[in-house]
């Protein structure tokens, strides 16, 4: 008897590759050099690897607020990417973010998980999460985009 094909599983794939397609081809040069590496996608959601690299440690031995803020806002523009289906034009209304604890020169890497609350006609509503590699919140995001 064949195998028949898993549709959730197919539906997953399909996801990830909309989100990496996303990640080579849309961001500018400098985002694409954050070196953000796709964990996990399904729609409305994403989970991404960010590295902790020296350009993005600042004085105090901790990764700035500016290279985080910059991955929330990526992994959010990937997780709406992920629910739509394809990429479709977009802007940053707000992005709230607090940050409640450093993450280390030396942490390796943070863990960026990006998730969809709501997603309108015109605009879409949603949080991310960034924790340390063993799991630690270390920031908390929620933003607003319009779509365009």
């Amino acid at each position: 008897m064949a195998d028949i094909e898993d549709p959730e599983k197919t539906a997953a794939v399909v996801v990830a590759a909309v989100v990496e397609e996303t990640l080579r081809n849309v961001f500018a040069p400098w985002v694409r050099e954050l070196e953000l590496r796709l964990i996990a996608a399904s729609p409305g959601e994403v989970r991404l690897a960010l590295p902790v690299h020296p350009r993005h440690v600042h004085a105090g031995n901790v990764m700035s607020g500016q290279t985080l803020m910059a991955a929330a806002d990526s992994a959010m523009v990937l997780a709406v990417t992920s629910r739509l289906g394809a990429f479709k034009p977009m802007t940053t209304v707000q992005l709230q973010t607090s940050f409640l604890r450093p993450i280390a020169r030396d942490a390796g890497e943070a863990i960026v998980t990006a998730r969809v609350l709501r997603l309108g006609k015109t605009l879409a509503f949603g949080e991310i999460e960034i924790t340390t590699a063993d799991g630690a919140l270390a920031a908390h995001a929620t933003t607003t985009y319009a779509l365009l």
